[in-house]
């Protein structure tokens, strides 16, 4: 787990010892059980947005548990899986906010390259066990993230989906922009996420502060 060029801040971050603690944690965890994503993307939402790119920031909980569906971006899967639930629902409040119909690929890589930070609270998860990595260590790192994120002068736009995303806000600083929606869960989605129009909101903030909005496109 080298430092990430593109945000070299965190050099200071990982060499805590509650990040010395989460690596001997994962190699036992990587070593004897079955852990998503695979080793090399744990950082993939970092590796693809560097911190000076970063335009929007989307916050999960903890990577998909089933094999081949977590490729460390927030509510992304591999282009082979089988689309889950709740980014049906985001592909449908897409559609139903610009127009654009739902992707055959769960893969939101070309949303990462454009500076949109896909990460959530907790890197890594132990095979068919939700949150089963939740306080080792990961939400101290991924905050440290946003309060970076944070102290940029260049306003963001942060979506907050959810409870857990939503508590978050009271770390961001007042010069960035805030959308907050029920998270896109089937068990959440009726009750505000349809209708709160996230992407087109995300844009015209974009443009107003003179920035190139998201194409939002995953098929082109």
């Amino acid at each position: 787990m080298n430092v990430l060029t593109g945000w070299p801040q965190l050099s200071q971050e990982t060499a805590k010892n509650y990040f010395q603690n989460l690596q001997q944690f994962l190699k036992k965890e990587y070593a004897e059980q079955i852990v998503f994503p695979p080793e090399k993307e744990i950082f993939q939402a970092l590796e693809l947005t560097s911190l000076n790119q970063v335009k929007v920031v989307i916050l999960g909980q903890d990577p998909y548990h089933e094999e081949g569906q977590a490729n460390g971006l927030s509510f992304s899967v591999t282009g082979e899986a089988k689309i889950p639930p709740s980014l049906r629902n985001i592909y449908q409040e897409l559609q139903n906010d610009l127009g654009i119909s739902p992707a055959k690929s769960g893969d939101l890589t070309p949303w990462a390259k454009q500076g949109v930070l896909l990460l959530n609270a907790v890197l890594t998860v132990r095979a068919h066990q939700a949150n089963s990595h939740s306080k080792r260590g990961w939400e101290q790192f991924t905050d440290a993230i946003i309060l970076e994120l944070s102290a940029r002068k260049q306003p963001i736009v942060f979506i907050l989906w959810g409870a857990s995303a939503q508590k978050k806000a009271a770390m961001i600083a007042p010069q960035h922009m805030i959308l907050k929606s029920p998270h896109p869960s089937p068990l959440s989605a009726y009750r505000g996420f349809f209708g709160s129009r996230p992407f087109s909101k995300a844009n015209a903030a974009l443009i107003q502060l003179g920035q190139t909005p998201i194409d939002w496109r995953l098929e082109k």
